[in-house]
């Protein structure tokens, strides 16, 4: 096709050219990846949770009692009984009403954003927002304004120009690419004031985060009346597929009435309800896999600023180290992988222009070794690449 052959040549040329791997081992820190052996750090089962053998064997009874597939979308005959527990366990989890399951976390931000605001409305977005949450913005017809990251004067500032319809403010808890928190005490303030509703995507807080790892809103000890809408995903800290949204019984039943990402999709398998279930048992109960991941984080970040890498402040087992253009992180990322270490090269648009990183994420199941594994192989980085 005319102009497509071009405009790869030049995404190469820039160092912004994705390409897929092809993993043939289960998730763990050790994967074989195109055919090597290698030790990764850049997936996003921070709790070690995605080959669990409790959680694997759930699903594996699951599939004999009830398929591997639902047939149909919730509303017709695709929500078993295994959806409905997991559905009332997760709201029970995140203290709410009522909780939904949706397929992914991209269609829940897209449902909520697009059922609850109309023509008239006001979205206001952090800039650093997952691309669910800005491609929501984008498709509303609600007008949508994107404040500066974490900066509640900037978003203070927008509210206070604009007081028209009904206003929903929306941002990331764990931003993904920077690991950082968001201001969420400043944001109830501001969105109490204004009569704003509050929307949280805590993808990468939940299971990691809190006490029985309630995510940033335990963190910041915030509760249903200050975040009215939670969404939340299951293929991070709890190892397995899927995405819900947690709130109240009006909420949860305006999106099944309204939520076109719901309403128009095949629900996931039974089975996958069943293996999450026993993972977010796991995740509650097992403290020591939070903790495992707090030293962990700790030792990471200690050792870095020693080698001198510029890394980003972060808390949570997101450890971002800037490299500037996406040809560093590319050069970075290929002198890793020579030595055994899988790391990401995270590059625009995931990314603002000259802010191009390797995004490197810790799990509870990588060992002491294998940590050190990573620190030699950083040491070992030039801090210019020609």
């Amino acid at each position: 096709m005319k102009g497509l052959a071009e405009a790869l040549q030049k995404r190469r040329h820039d160092g912004l050219y994705r390409s897929r791997r092809v993993v043939s081992t289960a998730q763990q820190p050790e994967l074989v990846v195109d055919g090597k052996r290698v030790i990764a750090f850049c997936s996003n089962d921070y709790l070690g949770l995605a080959n669990h053998p409790e959680v694997v064997e759930a699903m594996q009874r699951a599939a004999g009692n009830y398929g591997v597939g639902s047939g149909a979308a919730h509303l017709i005959t695709g929500h078993s009984n295994s959806h409905h527990r997991l559905e009332e366990a997760l709201a029970e989890y995140t203290g709410r009403s009522r909780a939904l399951l949706f397929s992914t976390g991209y269609m829940a931000n897209i449902g909520v954003i697009s059922a609850l605001l109309k023509q008239g409305d006001r979205l206001f977005e952090d800039r650093l927002n997952h691309a669910s949450l800005l491609d929501a913005g984008q498709l509303t017809r609600a007008r949508m304004q994107r404040y500066r990251h974490a900066d509640p004067e900037s978003l203070r500032s927008q509210l206070k120009g604009s007081e028209q319809g009904q206003a929903l403010i929306a941002t990331d808890g764990v931003f993904s690419m920077d690991g950082d928190l968001a201001p969420l005490p400043s944001l109830v303030e501001l969105a109490r004031r204004h009569q704003a509703w509050l929307m949280v995507d805590d993808a990468h807080g939940l299971g990691v985060l809190g006490e029985e790892g309630g995510g940033v809103l335990s963190h910041f000890d915030l509760d249903s009346d200050d975040v009215p809408i939670l969404m939340g995903t299951l293929g991070k800290g709890f190892g397995t597929y899927g995405a819900f949204v947690a709130g109240s019984e009006e909420l949860i039943e305006t999106l099944i009435q309204h939520a076109r990402s719901y309403i128009y999709t095949t629900a996931p398998p039974a089975a996958l309800a069943e293996a999450t279930l026993v993972s977010l048992r796991l995740a509650r109960q097992e403290t020591w896999r939070r903790e495992r991941l707090q030293d962990l984080i700790a030792r990471f970040r200690q050792s870095v600023r020693q080698i001198g890498l510029p890394l980003l402040d972060s808390m949570t087992p997101i450890q971002p180290i800037l490299a500037g253009s996406s040809q560093q992180a590319v050069a970075w990322s290929r002198l890793l992988e020579k030595q055994g270490v899988l790391v990401s090269a995270i590059r625009p648009p995931t990314v603002p222009d000259g802010s191009a990183r390797l995004r490197i994420t810790l799990s509870a199941n990588h060992t002491d070794r294998q940590l050190d594994r990573l620190l030699d192989a950083l040491s070992t980085l030039p801090l210019v690449v020609e």
